[in-house]
């Protein structure tokens, strides 16, 4: 790759950044490719959630209870409503029970997941925008299945860490998903009875 199409320095310190992030084991972290006309330069990754897997590689994701992608734009000039260079796009789907769908506080719940993980990685942001929407679906014909109550947060950010340092925003965007996905902290373990 020569000089002229090789990603600017800052980009490639921003997804190095990003990939040297490790997320807890319930998570299934996989490269995805970039929507190619958002900017000139963007790096994504998809993340699918299952309360039972063991991160052994054992389990099966075919039907994930939460998932969710993160996508890095890369702007050298800038874009106005981005208020800087780098901007953030995330999108996460999560299964809700029945009774959950009717709960009229989820969205603000669900909103502060984002604003929570953000703040408590430490991950430096302004211009932060999105939506949470709950959704019920059922399934017809070929694709026939149960119905399928979710929520879907969409949102955006600039962060305003130095490209190196991006990191927190793949650890607050991995605790986001925890969050969705109803994973308990990492040091608290699920009590299970025991058998016998």
């Amino acid at each position: 790759m020569s000089d002229a199409t090789a990603p600017p320095a800052p980009f490639r310190r921003a997804v190095a950044s990003l990939s040297a992030v490790r997320p807890r084991p319930e998570l299934v972290v996989a490269g995805l490719d970039a929507p190619p006309r958002m900017a000139p330069y963007s790096w994504a990754l998809r993340v699918e959630a299952d309360i039972g897997h063991r991160g052994d590689g054992h389990d099966d994701l075919d039907e994930p209870d939460t998932s969710g992608r993160l996508i890095l734009l890369h702007d050298p000039a800038g874009q106005d409503r981005w208020a800087g260079t780098f901007r953030f796009v995330c999108f996460v789907q999560a299964r809700l029970e029945p009774e959950q769908l009717d709960d009229e506080l989820l969205p603000v719940v669900g909103w502060s997941w984002l604003t929570d993980a953000l703040a408590q990685s430490g991950a430096a942001h302004v211009a932060l925008g999105g939506t949470v929407t709950q959704t019920s679906s059922v399934r017809f014909g070929d694709i026939a299945g149960p119905r399928c109550d979710d929520v879907e947060i969409r949102a955006s950010w600039t962060p305003e860490d130095d490209p190196a340092d991006l990191g927190r925003h793949a650890e607050a965007f991995f605790a986001l998903i925890t969050s969705a996905a109803g994973l308990p902290p990492v040091d608290v373990r699920t009590l299970t009875p025991r058998s016998g």
